[in-house]
Formats: C-alpha cells, structure tokens, sequence
C-alpha cells in the first residue's frame, strides 16, 4: 500500500505511502468474510463508482485523478465517473461491507498489495484480463507478481516503493568513511560514527520496523516462510533467516541505536529520527525523499542500494505499493477495466509520478524518470536487482495483525529472549495462523 509506512505495507509506502508500500505497512486487516457471487450484468452507461486511498496532501493526486476522469468520460458517452476518497486506516470495515453489500461497492478501488490475498479469499476482487493491453507488456514481472493470487492477476499496480539506504554526507566526510560495502560493514561503520558523535545514532533502525529488517533476512538467503504442498510453512527460524536477524538486531544496541530509544520505533519513527537530523544512517524508501527534502538533514544525505552479503551485491527489498483492481460484483465490468487500464497506465503513472513521486511499475516509465532524476538510481537499481514480498495468503493478515515479526525483533533487541527461542516461537505462531 503506501509505501506510506502502510502499516509498515500501505503505510511505508507513503508508506504510505505505503508507507509503503509503504510499504510501509496495509496488511493489518482482518481477514474478510466471503463476497457476493459475482453478477453476470456488464452495463455500458451510467455511473462507475471510483474508492482510491486519501492522502496527507490529496491535492496534486486528486488533480491527476479528475483529468483521468475528465479523459474517460470524453471517451464513453453516457458514463460518469464518481471517485470517493477513504481513509487507510479505515480501509478493512469499508472492504468488509463492500465485499457483503454490491450496492455500496465501488467498480474500482485502489488497495495495497499485502491486503490482496484476504481481499481475493473474501470474493471482492475480480480477475483481471491484460493480456491485450499494449501497455501491460512492459510492467515489471516482479512487481506484477504482487498483484497476482495463485498465478492469476487481481490487482494492476499502480505504483511500487522500495528502500535504500540514506547516509549523511556531511558526517561521513568528517569522519573519513565510505558508505557500507556489505551488510556485516554496517554494525562497526555505525558504531565508529557514534563513537564519534554520542548524540547521534549510528543508524536509525527500529524493533518495529519490519521492512527494514527483513532484506537483512533475505540477503542471507533465510526468508518469512516457504511455500510447502500448496500452504506456507514458517521460515523465520532457518539458520539462514537467524543469520540476518542477527545482523540487524546488533544495529539496535546502546553503542548504535540504543534499545530505550530504537526498540518501539517502526519505519516511520525511524525516518524522523533521520530528518532531524539524530542519525547518521537510515533504511527509507523513495517515498520518503521528499520529507527529508523538507528536512534539516536536506542537501546533507545521499542514497546508495542497500547492500547484501557480499560486497558488490544489493539486498532484496521488501515490493510494497499499492495496485488497482476491479470488484467481482460490478455491473460494469468492461467499464471498470478501461478505467483501471486508463489510470494505471504508462500516461498517468508518469502524470502521478510528476504530481506523487510515485515510482512507476513500467520499466520504460520507470528509466524514463530515472533519467530525469538521477537520485532515483538507488531505488531503480534495488529494483532491478530483485524484490521480496510477504507470503501470499489471506492468513498472512492473522501474523501481521499479531505483531509476531516485530515482536520477534524486540525480543532480540531488548534481550528479552535469546534469537534461537525467539525465532521458534514466531515460527510456532506463523504455523498456527497459517494453518487456521
């Protein structure tokens, strides 16, 4: 979702997003019951009824959005558009009555893409047909991946949000330093700059701070969970996956970002921490460029990819966003779809690029703003370099919605609990969710 901190899925994306997301943050939600049967009416005129995501600063979207509209209906004669804008946090009650309710559902609807798997389970969204759309084949497949269930698509994306690693140019000159080669040179880089400066944190990292943690985990090779048989078996307890929990919860130590301070904090708190200028590192995302833009710590940073296990390699980020998708009991089926395929597509992603920062989802769109603005480099490049997502599952919502990953973190951190027993009990409680 946004790469809102959604949530750490929608919210991480502008955050979301979502966040996203965005990322974030969107897959708390609660698991929506079964929709109704899809109707067979496929109506040419009259209303489609449009539900995209408000945001902080709704204006330069909602401009986007009513030339789309004003497009669309130039198009179709006898059809109206109607976008109603809802809040995020609000997102999983307004789902939950649409899904049961066809006469208070919209056509279209914007959501992020860790909610699509429930959202699928509860009949809400339709399958989407792009295989005659000129402009789907350049959509990047790891990013089309999720917005498909079961091999199939559900959901178009409208716009993708990684992270990367942001640093201060300013202290590391100071200092001497380069930025990190690999991810085991983060642990000592951070605590050398705190050394240095004890009112600084090494690197902004966070117990709460899920997407931030988790290319940490995948760069090690370890992963949440695997897919086993057709149903998703806990991965977190691999010595693979404890490999880069490690990593990451040394980061948050009283010699880099001491517990009392970092423990609690999630994506969003995380980035703040950098903007004010307290930190000399921060795993953020693309959506997060224009805040520290508006920030003391603005003209004072650079990006580069964050980096894996070996030096030269990128680590796998976390593909949060938000996708658009198409009712399964609209009357207006054909309708919905050239609206979602207007929207979401090449024109206007550059158009909600220009207006968002969103990052498009097609890899020409995507080299074409990049090349307009280099200081997207280190997101197009962690892009390319390959993606990771959450489990595919409506019951990916049930573990999200218990806190088990952050928790997790947290143990760890705070010395709550050694990693070994840490790990297990995650496990043990993404087994049951998963198997519910």
């Amino acid at each position: 979702m946004h790469i809102v901190q959604p949530m750490e899925g929608v919210s991480e994306m502008r955050f979301v997003v979502l966040t996203a997301v965005a990322v974030a943050a969107l897959a708390g939600c609660s698991p929506v019951q079964s929709g109704p049967a899809a109707s067979g009416g496929d109506e040419q005129t009259g209303q489609l009824r449009v539900w995209l995501f408000d945001e902080v600063n709704r204006g330069p979207k909602e401009a986007v959005v009513k030339e789309a509209v004003t497009e669309f209906q130039a198009a179709h004669q006898g059809v109206t558009v109607d976008v109603q804008y809802i809040q995020v946090q609000t997102r999983a009650e307004r789902f939950k009555a649409a899904f049961s309710d066809p006469q208070s559902a919209p056509d279209v609807a914007e959501f992020g893409n860790t909610d699509l798997a429930g959202y699928v389970a509860g009949g809400g969204f339709g399958e989407l047909d792009l295989s005659s759309w000129a402009d789907g084949q350049d959509l990047l497949p790891a990013v089309l991946e999720t917005g498909k269930v079961d091999g199939k698509v559900y959901g178009l994306p409208w716009y993708v949000g990684v992270r990367a690693l942001y640093y201060r140019t300013d202290v590391f000159s100071e200092l001497g330093l380069q930025p990190p080669a690999t991810l085991a040179d983060i642990a000592p880089l951070a605590r050398r700059i705190r050394q240095a400066k004890p009112d600084m944190l090494g690197i902004s990292a966070g117990g709460k701070y899920t997407y931030g943690a988790m290319p940490f985990v995948w760069a090690n090779g370890g992963d949440i969970a695997r897919e086993d048989g057709g149903k998703y078996v806990a991965a977190i307890d691999s010595p693979e996956s404890k490999a880069g929990l490690k990593q990451y919860t040394e980061l948050i130590a009283d010699d880099i970002c001491p517990p009392a301070q970092c423990a609690a904090n999630g994506g969003d708190a995380s980035v703040e921490a950098f903007r004010a200028g307290k930190a000399a590192m921060v795993i953020g995302g693309d959506f997060n460029r224009k805040s520290v833009d508006a920030s003391t710590a603005a003209g004072k940073y650079a990006v580069v990819p964050l980096p894996g296990k070996d030096s030269g390699s990128i680590a796998p980020a976390f593909a949060g966003g938000n996708l658009l998708g198409v009712m399964k009991g609209s009357q207006r089926k054909t309708l919905a779809t050239q609206f979602v395929q207007l929207l979401g597509g090449k024109v206007y992603q550059r158009k909600m690029f220009d207006a968002m920062g969103n990052l498009p989802t097609f890899g020409d769109v995507q080299a074409e703003v990049a090349e307009a603005d280099p200081a997207l480099e280190p997101f197009t490049k962690t892009l390319e370099a390959g993606t990771k997502f959450v489990p595919v599952t409506p019951n990916w919502a049930k573990v999200d919605a218990q806190g088990v990953l952050p928790t997790l973190i947290q143990q760890v951190a705070t010395g709550e609990q050694d990693l070994d027993g840490a790990a297990k009990a995650a496990a043990d409680q993404m087994n049951a969710a998963f198997s519910s």
